[in-house]
């Protein structure tokens, strides 16, 4: 079973890639590429989501009936 997680990113200026998780937009990577930037994103995701980590957020949706 596949994950799907959504994330932003962005080009600077020197040509590196950087980006974070939606869920989790206080932590930001980088990359030399869109591949290698998706590669750091997935190892945070597994950090975060496997590892109880003090002080780490996390953007979630409220359903108020």
């Amino acid at each position: 079973m596949q994950n799907k997680v959504s994330f932003t990113y962005w080009l600077e200026s020197d040509n590196t890639y950087l980006g974070y998780l939606n869920e989790y937009p206080d932590h930001w990577t980088q990359g030399t590429d869109l591949q290698d930037l998706k590669e750091h994103l997935i190892d945070l995701y597994n950090l975060f989501t496997q590892e109880k980590i003090v002080g780490i957020r996390k953007v979630e949706e409220l359903v108020i009936a």
